[in-house]
């Protein structure tokens, strides 16, 4: 069974920034393919960045120049870095395979108000 854990969210002013973290445990063969998902309040919850099977990146156009995905494949650790952070990026933040093949963890919170 895979464990998803993401963690890091908190309350952050217009401008700020973050880093998630999803710290992924059990068979889950390896880190290559996820990616960080959010769901904003009333909203279904939609992609924001993943790793292609070439091992680039791509990031969704709402977050692109903004969102940043890595991981350390050695912590079977993926994270999200966010920098210029806007009240709508206020959502819980999950991660993932891409496309997502595992039960969902319990998310982060990420609030972005002043």
């Amino acid at each position: 069974q895979v464990q998803l854990v993401e963690s890091g969210g908190g309350l952050v002013q217009p401008g700020g920034s973050l880093r998630l973290s999803c710290a992924a445990s059990g068979t889950i063969g390896s880190i290559y393919n996820m990616g960080w998902y959010r769901q904003a309040p009333g909203k279904q919850r939609e992609w924001a960045a993943s790793f292609t099977s070439g091992g680039n990146t791509i990031c969704a156009d709402s977050v692109k120049g903004r969102f940043t995905i890595s991981r350390d494949n050695a912590k079977n650790t993926v994270y999200l870095q966010m920098n210029s952070l806007k009240p709508e990026d206020t959502a819980v933040y999950y991660c993932n395979t891409f496309p997502p093949n595992h039960p969902w963890g319990q998310g982060t919170q990420v609030t972005v108000s002043s």
